[in-house]
C-alpha cells in the first residue's frame, strides 16, 4: 500500500546516513533498499533479504533498458583500461609539450592535455600528471597549479560528454525516473539539454585558461606560485603515481581508436537520421557498444603491431577493465532498486505534495545544487550523490513544474562541486598524487577557486530557476571573469604592501 507520509522517506534517510557515516555509497544504497523492503513486506530481515533479491534486484537485471546500460558500461570499462595501459596517452601528451617555453603555454598545454584525455576522469591524473611534472618544474610552475589543472579537466570534462562512462551512468539514472513518470523524454535528450546548465563544470574548465593567460592567481595558490619561483619546494610530495609507458607507444594509440569509434557510430546511426532525428535508446546503446568494441580491437592490434603488448596481453587488459566496472554496475543496480522501493512507498508522491504546499518552483535547482554538494563533500563520491539525488529531484521538478533540465544540471554540478571541495574524493587524491603534490596542499590551494565557482553556480541556478535560458551560462562566465580580476587585484595589492613593509 502506497504511503504518503514522512515514513516513506525512511529508506532515503537510511541511505544518506549510512553513506555519510561509512563514506561508502554502496553500503548506504543497499541498506536503504533493504529497509524499504522491510517496510513493504515483512519485518523478518532474512525473508526481506530474499524478497529484495528475487523481487527487486533480479528484475533490474532482466529489464532490457537496464541490461543495455550495464553491457555498454562493460564495453566502456574494457576500452578505458586499454587506453590507460597502452602508453598512448603519454605519447599523446608528449606531443603537446613540444616548444613550450613560457608558464602560460605550460598551463594551457596541461589544460589541453587534460581535455584531450577525456575518456577517463580517473585516468587523466595518471597520464597528464607524470608527463607535465618535469615541464612545470622546469618552468618554475607549482605542483599545486598542476594538480589544480588536472582536477579541473578530469571530472568537469567527463561529466559533459554523453557517450563515455559518466554520461551512460547518468542517463541510466534519469531514464529510470522518466519511465516511472510515464514521460516520453529520452535520457539522451535530457542529458544534452542539461549541458548548458552544468554551470560548475563549465566554470571549472573555463577558469584555467583565464588564470593562465591573465595570471589571475589568488589565495594560497598565489603564494604557492611565488614560493616556486623563489626555489621553495613547498607542497611537494614524495609519493608519485606512475602510469604505463613504453618506448614504442604512439600518439595514434589515442586518436586512431577514437576515429574508428566515430566511423562506426556514423555508419550505424547516420542512416537512421542521427543526430537530426531521434534514435531509440536501444539502437543508440547498441551502436555505442559496437563502437567501443571495434575501437578496443583497433587498439589491441596497434599495440601488437608496435610491440607494446602481445595480443593475449592486450586481451587480458581488456577483460580486466571490463571487470573493473563491477562497482559502477552495483551502484546503478542498487540506485534503480532504491528508486523502485521509494516509489512503492510513495516517497516521490510525498515529496511532491510537500513541494506543492508552498515550495517555490524556481528554488528547486538551487536547493538541488546545495544538497548534492553537501552529500558529495561528505562522501567524496559524486556518482553516489547522483544515485541518491536523481530519484528525488526529477519527480519533484515534474510535480511542481520546476525547470527540469536546470534541476538535472544542478544535481550534476552540485555533485561535482562537493567532490572538488572534498579532501577525501578520488579525484582530489589522484590529482595531487599524479602531479607529485601534497594532498592537503592541493585541497588547500584549489578550495578558493572551487568556492568561487560554486558561489557563481549557485547564483546562476537561482537565475535559471526564474528565467530558464541557455544564455545564463554566459552570465556565469562573465561574472567569473569579473570576480577573478577583483580577487587577483586584491592579491597583488596585499603582496605589494607586504614587500613595502619588509623594506
Amino acid at each position: 500500500m502506497v504511503q504518503t507520509d514522512a515514513s516513506s522517506l525512511i529508506p532515503i534517510l537510511v541511505t544518506l546516513t549510512l553513506s555519510l557515516i561509512t563514506r561508502n555509497v554502496v553500503i548506504g544504497l543497499f541498506m536503504g533498499a533493504l529497509s524499504g523492503v522491510l517496510m513493504l513486506t515483512t519485518i523478518n530481515p532474512i525473508a526481506a533479504f530474499g524478497i529484495l533479491v528475487s523481487d527487486y534486484l533480479v528484475p533490474q537485471l532482466t529489464n532490457s533498458y537496464n541490461a543495455g546500460v550495464l553491457v555498454l558500461l562493460v564495453f566502456i570499462g574494457g576500452f578505458v583500461a586499454l587506453m590507460e595501459k597502452s602508453g598512448g596517452g603519454q605519447a599523446f601528451a608528449n606531443k603537446v609539450t613540444h616548444q613550450i617555453s613560457t608558464s602560460c603555454r605550460g598551463q594551457l598545454s596541461a589544460w589541453l592535455g587534460g581535455i584531450g584525455i577525456f575518456f577517463s576522469d580517473l585516468g587523466t591524473p595518471l597520464i597528464v600528471g607524470p608527463i607535465f611534472r618535469p615541464l612545470f618544474d622546469k618552468l618554475k610552475l607549482s605542483r599545486q597549479k598542476l594538480a589544480f589543472i588536472i582536477d579541473s579537466t578530469s571530472s568537469p570534462v567527463a561529466i559533459l560528454i554523453p557517450f563515455i562512462g559518466w554520461g551512460v551512468y547518468i542517463m541510466g539514472l534519469m531514464q529510470k525516473e522518466f519511465i516511472a513518470l510515464d514521460s516520453d523524454i529520452s535520457d539522451w535528450d535530457a542529458f544534452i539539454h542539461a549541458i548548458p546548465y552544468q554551470f560548475y563544470a563549465i566554470l571549472a574548465i573555463a577558469i584555467v585558461p583565464l588564470v593562465a593567460i591573465k595570471k589571475l592567481d589568488f589565495g594560497p595558490m598565489a603564494q604557492a606560485e611565488i614560493d616556486t619561483l623563489q626555489g621553495k619546494n613547498n607542497g611537494y610530495s614524495n609519493t608519485k603515481l606512475t602510469s604505463f609507458t613504453h618506448q614504442n607507444a604512439q600518439a595514434s594509440f589515442v586518436w586512431m581508436p577514437l576515429l574508428v569509434m566515430a566511423v562506426i557510430l556514423i555508419l550505424m546511426l547516420a542512416p537512421l537520421g542521427f543526430p537530426f532525428e531521434k534514435v531509440s535508446g536501444s539502437i543508440f546503446r547498441a551502436a555505442l557498444s559496437s563502437a567501443y568494441f571495434f575501437a578496443a580491437i583497433t587498439l589491441i592490434l596497434l599495440m601488437a603491431v608496435y610491440k607494446v603488448r602481445k595480443l593475449d596481453d592486450g586481451i587480458n587488459v581488456y577483460l580486466k577493465g571490463m571487470g573493473n566496472m563491477m562497482q559502477v554496475a552495483i551502484i546503478l543496480i542498487l540506485a534503480w532498486t532504491l528508486s523502485t522501493v521509494g516509489k512503492q512507498l510513495g516517497a516521490a508522491d510525498y515529496i511532491a505534495q510537500q513541494a506543492q504546499a508552498g515550495f517555490p518552483y524556481w528554488l528547486v535547482p538551487a536547493v538541488a545544487f546545495l544538497l548534492s554538494a553537501i552529500i558529495s563533500f561528505a562522501t567524496g563520491s559524486s556518482w553516489g550523490t547522483f544515485a541518491i539525488m536523481m530519484p528525488l529531484v526529477i519527480p519533484t521538478a515534474f510535480a511542481i513544474d520546476a525547470p527540469l533540465y536546470v534541476s538535472i544540471g544542478a544535481v550534476l554540478s552540485g555533485g561535482l562541486f562537493g567532490d572538488h571541495c572534498s579532501p577525501i574524493s578520488e579525484t582530489t587524491i589522484l590529482s595531487s598524487t599524479g602531479s607529485g603534490c601534497d594532498q592537503f596542499e592541493h585541497f588547500r590551494t584549489q578550495l578558493p577557486y572551487a568556492l568561487l565557482n560554486g558561489a557563481i553556480a549557485l547564483i546562476s541556478y537561482i537565475l535559471a530557476g526564474l528565467y530558464q535560458h541557455y544564455i545564463i551560462f554566459i552570465f556565469a562566465l562573465l561574472l567569473q571573469t569579473i570576480m577573478l580580476l577583483l580577487l587577483s587585484k586584491r592579491q597583488k595589492e596585499r603582496e605589494l604592501i607586504t614587500v613595502m613593509q619588509t623594506e
